[in-house]
């Protein structure tokens, strides 16, 4: 398998190409690491969310920006489909890089993670990746600093001068675009914690809609994850029956129905004590290939049209 950070750093090179057009900025950091600001200072826009999403699943996923309705509203949607659901949604696209430094903190996605292997997910896939330069997504409200860098840097085993920091706010069209591309990947994230071997995964496509871009971060975290939980569907190809399909939606958790702006005040905004399986799409369809499809879950158009207050 070529490596995902080969395919990534490809797809850097073109938003840095047309960083202009993109509406994104590209600077360096004193070690001489890149940062690629998808929405901090600058707006960034539909096409640089897309290309970001591209970027965060290594080139192996195919994203989609179309119009749909919600209420009496219209929203986009996103729709990412991908065979190669276990190593572009699991070894690359995933949220599972906690970036934190004295200076910095922020939510790490892309294929940075492959090079440091230590997730549960590499295990189950059985997949290390090496290169010499490396991406990594960045969900965070301030501008990366020297030390972050460092810290990829060091877990990758790669030059400062190697890394590529994309960075944006929840609260940004790349943010929302790039959270809206997510139903997929936590479909199949869901049904490998449940057990099922996500190598018999065949293929996997998401769609949920845009979250309208917030005034601060915590709606903003609140709004995208409704988009999933509440509006998201996802459709997966599997090789292997199981008796644990109707535990992949979000309507499975005892805690669906409430926005996750309620469910977050209520923790505190203790992510970590958040029910893991409310991080799901809302409906999921199954096929068996062979075999039979199963369809669990389904979408709550009222509580989206509280959440995004449309």
């Amino acid at each position: 398998m070529e490596s995902l950070n080969r395919m990534a750093i490809e797809l850097v090179d073109e938003a840095l190409d047309y960083a202009e057009e993109l509406n994104v900025g590209a600077y360096d950091l004193e070690n001489e690491s890149t940062v690629l600001d998808f929405g901090l200072e600058f707006d960034g826009g539909i096409e640089a969310g897309l290309l970001l999403t591209e970027i965060q699943t290594a080139g192996m996923a195919t994203p989609s920006y179309e119009l749909g309705e919600i209420g009496d509203a219209s929203v986009p949607y996103v729709e990412l489909s991908t065979d190669q659901p276990a190593l572009s949604l699991l070894c690359s696209q995933k949220a599972g890089w906690e970036l934190t430094t004295d200076d910095f903190e922020g939510l790490g996605s892309g294929p940075a993670r492959a090079l440091v292997a230590e997730e549960d997910e590499f295990r189950r896939v059985g997949y290390t990746d090496a290169f010499d330069l490396t991406a990594l997504a960045v969900e965070t409200d301030a501008e990366p600093t020297a030390a972050a860098a460092e810290q990829v840097a060091d877990l990758a085993e790669v030059e400062p001068s190697s890394v590529f920091l994309l960075a944006y706010r929840t609260a940004s069209i790349a943010g929302s675009i790039t959270n809206a591309a997510r139903a997929a990947e936590l479909a199949t994230f869901r049904l490998s914690e449940l057990g099922y071997d996500p190598r018999d995964i065949v293929s996997a496509t998401g769609r949920a809609p845009v979250a309208p871009v917030a005034s601060d971060e915590r709606t903003a975290i609140a709004r995208t994850t409704d988009a999933i939980a509440y509006g998201g569907r996802a459709h997966l190809t599997v090789r292997e029956d199981a008796d644990v399909f109707d535990s992949v939606p979000s309507t499975a958790a005892e805690e669906h129905g409430r926005p996750f702006g309620a469910v977050f005040d209520d923790l505190e905004w203790n992510f970590a004590e958040v029910p893991a399986d409310l991080f799901a799409p809302a409906t999921v369809t199954i096929d068996v290939i062979g075999g039979p499809t199963y369809v669990h879950g389904e979408t709550d158009e009222a509580l989206l049209v509280d959440s995004f207050e449309l």
